[in-house]
């Protein structure tokens, strides 16, 4: 890294990780001095008007801040990009492009490696103004990282995993996806905020119902939300008769993406074994098909 000329200078390129705008830099050497270092190749310059105080590989933290010094005015981290600055990086891999999140009406930029997206909403109740690189909240980045997720699945994993390893509360997902508005995956964003929380309403009582009706079984002999010593919500659905038990679990294990799978796949198991068939909140609610079909097979002859 080539050395700069006062105290403030190297402050402010340390706290960037040596990234820094042209009008950042000319504070510090001159217009001449400048191109020079990116002429002999000392510095180099990965997006118009910015600056990195070496010609080496970048790192993700300072890809980060080039990608965010070359966005339009205003503009802050957001998503899973933001959530990895903020020790959250379970779902971030490395070729994914930095998000950034720019104010509604502003230009795109020139720089190519970003995922860009805009906001009408980026007061400090969704953006940190003392957090370098700036931001989005917790809440607001893990509601817009759910939010841009095509595969919902994958966006209830995001929710799930955040609330469990106490990046975010419940409460303040609420409030931000309040504040955010339409967006997709809304109603499921909801349920997951509701079985991170662990509430009695975050279990489906009445959707089950209905797949035990539509199935041909008879009310069961006890349909109550259980909490049980680990923390996690069941709905425990019992037939003396039949000796059949049905579990719906509020709450996955840390593999929040393969927990529904795990699940089905344990009822596999069950129905040639011990009567008792498992299922997530998730599925009950949005995979219903193969709930109704394992009911079924359990309860067939």
């Amino acid at each position: 890294m080539v050395p700069l000329p006062d105290l403030v200078g190297n402050t402010l390129v340390s706290t960037q990780h040596g990234v820094v705008t042209r009008r950042q830099a000319l504070a510090l050497v001159s217009r001449h001095t400048l191109y020079r270092l990116v002429d002999t190749g000392r510095w180099s310059s990965p997006a118009r008007g910015v600056f990195v105080t070496h010609n080496g590989p970048l790192t993700p933290t300072q890809r980060d801040w080039v990608t965010l010094l070359a966005a339009p005015p205003g503009s802050v981290l957001g998503g899973l990009t933001a959530l990895a600055h903020d020790g959250f990086d379970v779902f971030r891999h490395v070729d994914d492009p930095p998000v950034v999140v720019a104010p509604m009406g502003a230009s795109r930029n020139q720089h190519d490696d970003v995922d860009l997206h805009w906001s009408t909403y980026l007061d400090e109740r969704d953006v940190h103004p003392l957090r370098t690189p700036l931001r989005t909240r917790p809440a607001r980045s893990v509601v817009d990282a759910a939010s841009w997720e095509p595969d919902e699945r994958r966006a209830r994993a995001i929710v799930l995993a955040a609330a469990q390893r106490g990046v975010v509360a419940a409460r303040t997902l609420r409030e931000a996806l309040t504040r955010r508005g339409a967006c997709r995956h809304r109603a499921l964003i909801v349920e997951s905020y509701l079985d991170a929380a662990g509430g009695i309403q975050s279990v489906p009582e009445r959707d089950f119902d209905r797949i035990r009706v539509k199935v041909g079984l008879p009310a069961p002999d006890r349909q109550s939300p259980v909490k049980r010593p680990d923390g996690r919500y069941y709905l425990d659905v019992w037939w003396q008769r039949l000796n059949l038990a049905v579990e719906v679990h509020g709450i996955p294990h840390m593999r929040v993406e393969g927990w529904d799978r795990d699940l089905l796949r344990l009822n596999e198991i069950s129905i040639r074994g011990p009567r008792t068939l498992v299922f997530s909140s998730y599925a009950i609610r949005r995979l219903s098909g193969t709930v109704e079909d394992q009911l079924r097979r359990m309860t067939a002859g």
